[in-house]
């Protein structure tokens, strides 16, 4: 005899919950939420008034209510699905025979499903959330006009939709397995818990009904694990198991081949298992899962194993040839490598006065000043205060009433409050708020006493050049990480002067208003600063600054965008601007080689990049402004259909800033170490790895590419190009340098240069070998670091001059109890040979012969004598001893050696007599003119 129980609810349940006891759990739970969601509100309003601030409020909606549709999307659709099963599946047990105190009967059962559901629910969503992006750029895909080799799908498909496609079948296995684990757990209760016949006592098997839920639970998810299947085989394309990156012959003879066999067969599975389930044929469905486990196993593991050993590795390059191609042909298009412009010349073995005269521009733009000794520098002598910093140098070129660009350094003068004395709220918050000015000091010049020449220097800034900065003030910067209030009755410090101190209040539009209490409240707990609500310095056009840093400030606008690590500063229409570079990057494209890319964030992999974004920031205001700087980019057309009123063209950017372009730093580092590898197009020569390229080092680490200002090759003009040298492979001789260019319509254009391999090329290294084997400079050396000085050598810089390559090198000299180094000489070096001096001209002289062929006439004329002479040397080496005894003498008199001082001044005395005897007959009579060492 059946009975059926029926569902016990409300006043016809003993115990069943009061009103009282409700709100006694409901009200502190209200309240509770609204104390921990008070602090979220708080930042997401005061976040919302500061892109309203910027004019951004749009893209602020626009990220915001996709993140929450998507969340209520799969919310709902995860909470419906899951409660719907295990409701199903609590109704269906208790239709079967059991004891009317079964545990299922309880009305609690009800609430701790629909608790269970809602947690599941809530932790998928809030998971889904964060795919907003994805969620976007699959609803406003763009097309790259270019197929995958193999699938012959758009690239778009595989960077756009195959991502949407891949997180969807994710998103629904979860919730039908959740659903089957759910379901089979409540039929294991209600079996465990008083499932019997009440006659025999026995446990009742599943009823038709349970095993029918089950069996369509366990279809859905066989079928999705099909589509799975189905997804894994665009997945190949992505494979790192080949000889290269993308599917090789075993991908896509064995475990293509596998993949489709497993998609069908359990799709099959999927189907067949409702009715198998119904109908009780369990081992029809042992057989089913069974035959999938061995086909797994065999299809997926030990094929594809089989295949790569034996037919495969005995012949590998013949059947991974194709394969290599793709490889190498989407590589160099996912990073911009398919336009490379490649060039071979043979380098000549020297340099002439005529490669000086074609290439003057260089010369004078060559780069004296290593950024640490330069930094160095600056901090000594134009931080001017302890609260001052310098964070970094940026290096940019400027044209000074002249079509030829001047390469400068320059560096942001920013305010470091963790030096203040008095670190009070007010000093921090209200009066020290601001940078001021900025350094600026051509790369090439030197002082007499080996400092460099400022353009802009001191407090206010002191200009030599037809410079006007007229907001110095730097409210945004690379240290700027903590908020500021201004126009407030307090005045803000500007710079020291004398006695007092020059004050100022802001005059800008930059932060966002704090004209009410409200405002006032929020911010105070946005900060934990209670400061900000109860101080009485705040008016009614006072202002908030904050988000800052302006890496921070910009990601905030643009999280989707990979931000170069090298912001630089530029002076434009009386305002510093920063300028920052964006990429768009991805790591699904098809065949190409991921790379990574070092961050403060960590490393960020991927396979494509561009740089698609230029971002300024003005230090004054704060204002921030995208321009699309590559059009072509589908991802930033992506992005730009996603957020219209982000993006400017690039035709819009000032004039004054497009002349300020540079060829990104990460973007061209992540190239040229492609470019490495993938200069190699012939697919036998990259199998072999014959050809493959290295970098310079420097101080033990590979050496950074470096800005120069250059006339090409076959091109008329200088221009301002961005550089690295190339080595082969284990080898010291230099190959080949790569060019990315900064200026006019060849911008963004990478030329390759390329060496004979016949022919030795000196290479950095083998430079400084031939520098440290110098017995003059090895002498001179041995002589400071016997005085307590530290040498520091600078980069030694390759540059090109026509047919030939100028290597450059600084030296820097820093006494024992000093941090202000000093230039102290300059080496150049040019077909083997190496010559040194303290001024560029005169070492270019050296170099290029001029004083030997002086000293070669005076050799002729019966007037020359030897005497007088150092051993063994020239009058261009007594010339050489006379500037070191002086240097000698100076460094003596700053130390207060007043001994050492006197001793030197002996020397040099000697010196010059013995140079106006040597001199005096040759300049009076046979020589003339021409033999004169006066410069």
């Amino acid at each position: 005899m059946n009975y059926r129980n029926e569902d016990r609810t409300g006043s016809r349940w003993p115990g069943g919950p009061s009103l009282n006891m409700g709100c006694g759990v409901v009200l502190p739970i209200v309240i509770l939420a609204v104390i921990l969601g008070f602090v979220p509100f708080v930042r997401f309003y005061t976040d919302f008034i500061w892109y309203d601030a910027l004019d951004y409020a749009a893209v602020f909606w626009k990220k915001f209510w996709p993140q929450w549709l998507l969340f209520g999307f799969v919310f709902i659709f995860s909470l419906g699905i899951i409660r719907f099963s295990l409701m199903r599946a609590r109704k269906t047990a208790l239709e079967a025979v059991v004891f009317f105190d079964s545990p299922l009967n309880l009305p609690r059962v009800k609430m701790l499903i629909n608790a269970f559901a809602l947690v599941v629910a809530l932790a998928l969503a809030f998971g889904a959330k964060d795919q907003w992006a994805m969620v976007l750029r699959f609803l406003n895909r763009m097309p790259f006009d270019a197929k995958d080799a193999i699938f012959n799908k758009d690239i778009g498909f595989y960077i756009f939709q195959y991502p949407f496609y891949r997180y969807a079948q994710s998103l629904l296995f979860k919730v039908f397995l959740i659903s089957l684990i759910g379901t089979a757990f409540i039929f294991f209760i209600a079996r465990a818990q008083g499932r019997v016949d009440m006659e025999s006592y026995r446990q009742i098997p599943l009823s038709a009904r349970e095993r029918l839920q089950l069996g369509i639970l366990a279809g859905i998810l066989m079928l999705l694990l099909s589509l799975g299947y189905w997804f894994d085989r665009y997945e190949l394309l992505f494979s790192p198991l080949g000889v290269v990156y993308g599917a090789g012959y075993t991908d896509l003879h064995a475990r293509l081949l596998a993949l489709n066999v497993l998609a069908t067969a359990v799709a099959v599975i999927g189907l067949f298992l409702p009715i198998a389930a119904r109908r009780k044929s369990w081992k029809f469905i042992a057989v089913l899962i069974g035959v999938w486990i061995v086909g797994t196993i065999g299809l997926r593991g030990i094929y594809p194993g089989v295949i790569q050993r034996y037919v495969v590795e005995p012949n590998e390059f013949q059947r991974e040839s194709p394969y290599i191609r793709h490889n190498i042909l989407a590589t160099q298009r996912a990073y911009g490598l398919d336009d490379v412009v490649v060039r071979h010349i043979t380098p000549k073995d020297g340099v002439t006065m005529e490669d000086l005269n074609k290439n003057i521009e260089t010369i004078e733009n060559i780069r004296l000043w290593d950024y640490g000794p330069l930094l160095r520098s600056y901090k000594q002598l134009q931080e001017i205060r302890t609260y001052y910093d310098f964070p970094d140098i940026d290096i940019d070129r400027y044209y000074l009433q002249s079509e030829v660009p001047r390469q400068v350094m320059l560096a942001a003068r920013e305010l470091d409050v963790r030096q203040l004395q008095n670190p009070t709220w007010v000093n921090m918050h209200l009066e020290f708020t601001h940078g001021y000015g900025i350094v600026m000091n051509p790369v090439n010049e030197v002082t007499p006493t080996g400092l460099p020449v400022f353009y802009v220097q001191d407090l206010p800034p002191r200009m030599t050049i037809p410079l006007s900065i007229e907001y110095p003030q730097i409210y945004y910067g690379e240290m700027t990480d903590y908020y500021v209030l201004v126009k407030t009755t307090v005045q803000e410090f500007d710079y020291p002067a004398g006695d007092e101190n020059v004050r100022s209040t802001y005059e800008g539009s930059g932060g966002v208003p704090v004209n009410s209490l409200l405002r006032r409240l929020a911010f105070s707990v946005r900060f934990g600063d209670t400061q900000i609500l109860f101080t009485d310095v705040i008016t009614s056009e006072s202002r908030i600054m904050y988000y800052r840093n302006i890496l921070e400030r910009a990601k905030r606008i643009a999280p989707f965008l990979l931000f170069d690590q090298d912001p630089y500063l530029t002076v434009m229409g009386g305002r510093l601007v920063w300028v920052m570079d964006a990429y768009t990057i991805t790591d699904r494209y098809p065949y190409s080689q991921p790379t990574l890319l070092s961050t403060k964030a960590g490393k960020i992999r991927f396979n494509y990049i561009r740089n698609s974004v230029k971002v300024l920031v003005d230090a004054y205001d704060g204002n921030v402004e995208f321009y699309i700087s590559d059009p072509e980019d589908p991802l930033i057309l992506s992005w730009n259909k996603i957020f219209p009123d982000l993006f400017k063209p690039l035709e819009e950017m000032p004039p004054e800033l497009i002349l300020h372009r540079r060829y990104p730093m990460d973007l061209f580092q992540v190239q040229a170490q492609i470019f490495a590898v993938y200069h190699m197009t012939d697919p036998n020569t990259f199998y072999n790895r014959e050809d493959v390229w290295s970098f310079p080092t420097h101080g033990g680490s590979q050496a950074s590419p470096y800005y120069i200002v250059t006339k090409l090759r076959e091109e008329e003009r200088a221009e301002y190009v961005l550089v690295t040298p190339y080595l082969p492979t284990g080898k010291n001789n230099m190959i080949a340098w790569l060019a990315g260019r900064c200026d006019g319509d060849a911008y963004g254009q990478l030329v390759a240069y390329v060496f004979p391999k016949q022919k030795l090329i000196y290479g950095p290294q083998q430079i400084e070998a031939l520098i440290n084997q110098h017995p003059e400079i090895s002498a001179q050396l041995s002589l400071w670091g016997q005085r307590g000085s530290d040498v520091i050598f600078g980069r030694l810089l390759v540059i090109p001059l026509e047919d030939s390559i100028l290597y450059v090198q600084p030296l820097y000299l820093r006494a024992e109890n000093s941090d202000l180094p000093e230039l102290k000489r300059i080496i150049l070096a040019a077909g083997g040979r190496v010559v040194w001096g303290e001024r560029f001209d005169d070492v270019i002289s050296d170099l290029f012969g001029v004083e030997d062929e002086r000293e070669t006439k005076a050799a002729e004329s019966p007037l020359y004598k030897s005497e007088g002479l150092p051993e063994g040397g020239t009058l261009g080496e007594l010339v050489r001893r006379a500037r070191e005894t002086y240097n000698e003498a100076e460094e003596a008199l700053q130390r207060g050696d007043w001994a050492g001082y006197g001793e030197a001044l002996k020397r040099l005395e000697g010196y010059l007599q013995r140079l106006d005897d040597l001199t005096r007959p040759l300049q009076e009579d046979e020589i003339g003119d021409e033999y004169n060492l006066i410069d």
